[in-house]
């Protein structure tokens, strides 16, 4: 007769969802990507994202990358503190935050300012404009380096200390986010204080208890 104590217990939760991610392949978080970023540029194309097409797309994307650099900088804490492991699909969600930057640079620049000196004249005279172009320059090396062919070039000491970079970009994008919105609005506020306690916790390793 087979005892409770025979009965294989099951696994935490954190483990079984572990377990599932690891199925989930990184690139089906690129095809994901591409086809929001697409379709929401369909919407505005064809009228679906109100009477201010261009300026709604422009929001849309940069409240994208936004959210995706903070979905990024949270896989370690996450990892440290939860035990969820998301660490494979890092890479995957740092290239998509650089993307819809991107986007988001593409939309104000090609079709809402248009004119070179105008682009220019906006990055030296709108402080808040000032601050969005240098979180966006900071990106750029972190996605060029992307690759497993960076990592053996620089050496892994020399491609983390780069990407450390990750921290005051997201700093910047939170602050021209708050800078940008009219009057007082919490949302800016909450991605402000949310990437300033993610950098916190990255910072910080959860004491682990001795065992009894």
């Amino acid at each position: 007769m087979v005892g409770a104590s025979d009965i294989p217990a099951k696994p935490p939760l954190m483990s079984r969802v572990n377990v599932g991610l690891r199925r989930v392949p990184p690139w089906t978080l690129y095809v994901v990507g591409a086809a929001w970023g697409g379709w929401l540029f369909w919407l505005g194309a064809t009228g679906g994202l109100g009477v201010e097409p261009i300026e709604a797309l422009e929001h849309r994307y940069g409240e994208l990358a936004l959210q995706l650099i903070v979905a990024g900088l949270a896989v370690t804490p996450l990892r440290n503190w939860a035990g969820l492991n998301l660490m494979p699909f890092r890479r995957a969600i740092g290239v998509l935050a650089f993307f819809f930057v991107l986007a988001h640079f593409l939309v104000w620049a090609v079709l809402d300012v248009q004119r070179l000196s105008a682009i220019w004249a906006d990055i030296l005279e709108r402080p808040f404009v000032t601050i969005g172009m240098a979180g966006f320059m900071m990106l750029i090396p972190l996605a060029v380096t992307s690759n497993n062919w960076a990592v053996r070039k620089l050496g892994g000491i020399a491609w983390r200390k780069l990407h450390r970079l990750v921290y005051p970009a997201a700093l910047l994008g939170a602050v021209h986010y708050v800078w940008l919105a009219k009057g007082f609005q919490l949302e800016p506020l909450v991605y402000l204080g949310v990437i300033i306690g993610l950098i916190v916790l990255r910072g910080r390793r959860p004491e682990r208890r001795a065992a009894p």
